[in-house]
């Protein structure tokens, strides 16, 4: 969308404070603080010449923007404080160019998820606990707006006829949209936020998510090339976890990868990244990930990496897994190991081949090595709650071997989550195959022991 058009489209949109909204609600006359940001921001779109501003950087247009706008301030008789002109230049700076009254949510490192419940109710995500903002919309029209400048930038459409959509912004966070009639309260948004800098794994580490006996295990399963499945509940931390474990894939290798929305972060330099399409107006053109995960196979990839693994592409994946392009990892919503492989079953019928329950399992036993098992607490932080190694069949059953589990003892008085993580004692199939790859495991990495753990 042009800038002047944008501009446009915005004037009358700004966000109302807190006082206003409480007097909207009780139908009283609108604050003179709300009427002239309006006005000034209709005198911004009149000033401006789009056609020169088009051709200036984005961080110059915002300086244009703000002097303009002071300098339209500067004229109007309204007495302003210093903080009240601040907060004028700034929302209409928002409006302009950033996500409205939710940009300075977007700056906020701390806040991991923005909740948008309609224009008048918008919660966040801060260190695992959720809490209401005074941040609001002026109206339905406003919020639609702001989520139509967030699909339209991925290519992406969301109307009457299409009322639900993925997207993402810029830097990779995860936006979710539904707008009525499916939303019976108004248009609702919600943001999964990412860092600009991506969690390591001294990070987890740090904040007790595992234990480095865990982290040397990946380590070697990564190198090792196995095909590792993460499984999880919504917001447990499967793609953070997708990201630190990709940071141990050779620099020389080409990893692909396959989303339904782009979020991963990998660190290597040689990565190419693929992303579904949906359907046109005229219900054409769609891309699914059946198809990129065919395509991918040739492209000469040494990883094929799928964000998170939802329907018939279960089948291909798995193929692929079994005809040689080994260190494949994928996640998938579970809410345990043995969930997680009844759910790739679920998912190889919607394919809609038939196959017996015997042949699915075998490709399930023989693709896949490794499962990860992760999980949000009820304080809010992240654990991973097992390793689980697959070690064959018998008869028509996976069989499943736990290397390291996190047991919960209880709960602290400040409301943490107390437990430990726990070796079994049970070396893994796999650390041969580890070894074999010339990564060298800790003779006493698999003995029986415990780590205290109290949740941060």
């Amino acid at each position: 969308m042009a800038l002047s058009e944008r501009l446009k489209r915005s004037a009358p949109r700004l966000a109302p404070t807190p006082l206003e909204r409480v007097r909207r609600r009780r139908g009283g006359a609108p604050d003179p603080f709300q009427e002239l940001k309006t006005r000034i921001h209709r005198r911004l779109v009149d000033r401006l010449d789009f056609a020169k501003l088009e051709l200036v950087p984005e961080e110059e247009r915002r300086r244009q923007v703000r002097r303009i706008v002071d300098s339209l301030l500067t004229a109007e008789s309204t007495p302003l404080s210093r903080s009240d002109r601040e907060r004028i230049i700034d929302q209409i700076e928002n409006e302009t160019f950033g996500l409205g009254p939710l940009e300075p949510l977007v700056q906020d490192n701390e806040i991991s998820d923005i909740l948008v419940n309609g224009p008048h109710q918008v919660y966040i995500e801060r260190f695992g606990r959720i809490e209401e903002t005074d941040v609001a919309f002026k109206d339905d029209a406003h919020l639609r707006q702001i989520i139509d400048r967030i699909v339209s930038k991925v290519g992406r459409r969301i109307d009457e006829s299409s009322p639900m959509v993925d997207a993402r912004l810029t830097d990779g966070s995860r936006v979710n949209a539904i707008i009525p009639p499916l939303a019976l309260d108004g248009p609702m948004l919600s943001i999964r936020r990412f860092g600009v800098d991506p969690l390591r794994m001294d990070d987890l580490l740090e904040l007790g998510t595992l234990t480095p006996e865990m982290a040397v295990l990946f380590e070697g399963c990564v190198t090792a090339k196995l095909n590792i499945l993460i499984s999880g509940g919504t917001g447990a931390g499967k793609t953070t976890l997708l990201n630190v474990l990709s940071s141990f894939i050779p620099e020389g290798e080409r990893v692909l990868t396959i989303e339904d929305s782009a979020e991963l972060q990998l660190q290597q330099v040689h990565v190419v990244r693929l992303e579904t399409r949906p359907p046109n107006l005229e219900g054409r053109g769609e891309v699914t990930q059946r198809l990129l995960v065919r395509n991918a196979l040739r492209m000469r990839p040494d990883r094929i990496i799928v964000g998170e693994v939802r329907g018939d592409e279960a089948l291909d994946m798995l193929q692929a897994m079994n005809t040689g392009h080994d260190g494949s990892i994928t996640t998938l919503h579970a809410n345990s190991p043995r969930d997680a492989l009844s759910r790739l079953e679920t998912m190889i019928l919607m394919s809609g081949i038939s196959l017996p329950t015997r042949a699915m399992r075998e490709q399930i036993s023989s693709a896949i090595q490794v499962v990860i098992q992760v999980g949000r607490m009820p304080d809010g932080n992240r654990k991973l709650l097992s390793i689980s190694e697959i070690v064959g069949m018998e008869g028509d059953i996976i069989t499943m071997q736990d290397i390291f589990v996190f047991e919960r003892s209880g709960i602290s008085a400040q409301g943490e989550v107390l437990g430990r993580f726990r070796s079994t004692g049970v070396r893994p199939a796999f650390a041969d195959r580890i070894e074999v790859s010339g990564f060298s495991l800790p003779a006493r990495l698999f003995d029986l022991k415990f780590s205290e753990s109290g949740t941060r």
